[in-house]
C-alpha cells in the first residue's frame, strides 16, 4: 500500500436530487467551475448528513427541502476526485439524497450559484458536472436499494 498523497484531501459530501412537481431535476450553475451540477457540497465537522443536505439546498437554491430517500453513494476516484481551480485535489465519498421542496423561494445564492433551474432530466444543460449524471439516472430509476458505486 503506497503513502496517502498529501496534496490529496478526502471528504465526506452530499448531493441533492430535487424534483418539481412536474419531475423536473433541480441544478445550480456553480461559480467555482462555471458548470451545471447538484446542489451540494461537504459536510461539516459535527453535522448529520440529512441537515448538511438541508443546509446545503438552501444555500444553493433558496429552497428549503426533506429528505425523501438516499439514492447512493458513489467514491469511485476516476469520477469522484475533484481538482478545484485553486490547485487543491479532493476525493469525495457522496451520499446522493432524494429531497422534496417543504418552502422558500427558488433564486441563486451570491458567491454560490450563477443560476438555479428545474431542468427535464431527459434534456439536460450543458457543461454539466460529469459525476452528476448517473446521480440523476439512478434517481430516476426509482428502485428502492440504494446504489453503491
Amino acid at each position: 500500500m503506497s503513502a496517502p498523497d498529501p496534496a490529496k484531501t478526502r471528504r465526506t459530501a452530499v448531493d441533492a436530487v430535487v424534483f418539481d412537481d412536474d419531475g423536473r431535476v433541480l441544478l445550480q450553475h456553480r461559480t467555482d467551475f462555471d458548470m451545471w451540477g447538484l446542489p451540494g457540497g461537504a459536510i461539516e465537522a459535527g453535522e448529520r448528513l440529512t441537515d448538511a443536505i438541508v443546509r446545503e439546498v438552501k444555500e444553493e437554491s433558496g429552497l428549503d427541502v426533506e429528505v425523501v430517500r438516499l439514492i447512493g453513494a458513489y467514491s469511485e476516484p476516476e469520477y469522484t476526485t475533484t481538482r478545484y481551480p485553486d490547485g487543491n485535489i479532493v476525493h469525495y465519498v457522496s451520499l446522493t439524497l432524494e429531497c422534496r421542496v417543504t418552502g422558500g423561494q427558488l433564486r441563486p445564492q451570491r458567491g454560490e450559484s450563477k443560476a438555479v433551474r428545474f431542468f427535464d432530466p431527459h434534456d439536460l444543460p450543458e457543461p454539466l458536472l460529469r459525476d452528476h449524471i448517473p446521480r440523476i439516472q439512478d434517481a430516476l430509476a426509482r428502485r428502492e436499494a440504494a446504489f453503491l458505486r
